[in-house]
């Protein structure tokens, strides 16, 4: 999807996604609040949290369209990523502090081929332990509020895919192996347990030095902006692009159009069935989200009153 500025734009008034390429250092909160003063409108929101250390590809909504990003399909992600072999970390990534280092003996053991093998255990269905200072909450509190409290945090494991798991490149540095990987993965997937995981299956330990979501659904690196170009030119995908690209389309006439704005059902309308369908007004306005419920069509959503 290519993000698209029209005359007389006016992003505290409109409704839309914006694609942020999220720089390293800010929490996805503070990255909501510099969107939310560039456009002008306290209705913003996002979807697919991003660690203070990773960059990339960040989902955010505008005024109406946050309720769009509920129903967009943005469970499978991409990430290149950079693992260091050869050290643990408490944090299972750079943030953290080094535990446990790696003997030269055992890094001089570790081959690009045990690296490749290792790896092919974790592509398809798999069972991850998420890492501890993840933002799961454990009676009711963060794990990562547990950890930094000195508690001691046992998660349990959750079923993730993992669709592709490629290594780009395989390097020796000092103290360590850095290895480049490219991952598509399911909604949940932790690329910091990914790290900890391979370290711990060759033997030496390993975690995250550098991550950048360049995927989220639909939404790539092609249609990111940073902040300082959003703050330039304010680039967003119109709510009514979004779910045209998105969903299947039925452009409804006048009389249909009334009740949809009222989100009433439409009887003996046939929609793709287990698939919610994007409704439009006979002018191109996007309307309403619908999906088959028998012999009715019954909204799950309506975004125009």
């Amino acid at each position: 999807m290519d993000a698209s500025v029209h005359a007389a734009f006016d992003a505290s008034v409109a409704d839309g996604i914006v694609i942020v390429d999220k720089p390293a250092g800010l929490t996805s909160h503070t990255v909501v609040a510099k969107v939310r003063r560039l456009a002008g409108t306290r209705k913003v929101g996002h979807a697919g949290t991003l660690d203070p250390m990773a960059t990339g590809v960040l989902v955010v909504g505008l005024n109406r369209a946050t309720r769009l990003l509920g129903h967009l399909q943005l469970a499978d992600k991409s990430y290149d990523a950079t693992i260091l072999l050869g050290a643990t970390s408490s944090t299972d990534d750079a943030e953290g502090e080094i535990t446990v280092s790696s003997t030269p003996e055992s890094l001089a053991a570790v081959t690009a081929s045990a690296i490749e093998e290792a790896v092919g255990a974790y592509r398809g269905p798999i069972s991850q332990v998420p890492s501890k200072v993840s933002a799961i909450k454990v009676d009711g509190k963060r794990a990562y509020e547990r950890v930094r409290a000195g508690e001691e945090v046992v998660l349990k494991s959750r079923e993730v895919t993992i669709s592709r798991y490629d290594v780009l490149a395989v390097r020796p540095v000092d103290g360590g192996i850095e290895v480049d990987i490219s991952v598509d993965c399911s909604s949940g997937t932790y690329i910091r347990a990914l790290a900890r995981d391979l370290g711990a299956d060759l033997g030496v330990g390993g975690h995250l030095t550098a991550l950048r979501r360049t995927r989220v659904g639909a939404f790539g690196m092609s249609s990111a902006h940073t902040l300082e170009a959003l703050g330039e030119t304010f680039a967003m995908l119109p709510i009514a692009d979004v779910a045209a690209d998105t969903f299947p389309r039925y452009d409804a006439d006048e009389e249909q159009t009334a009740a949809i704005r009222t989100g009433r059902p439409l009887p003996g309308l046939k929609l793709t069935a287990d698939q919610q369908t994007a409704m439009f007004a006979p002018d191109g306005t996007f309307l309403a989200l619908y999906e088959p419920h028998g012999p009715l069509a019954k909204p799950t959503a309506v975004f125009v009153s």
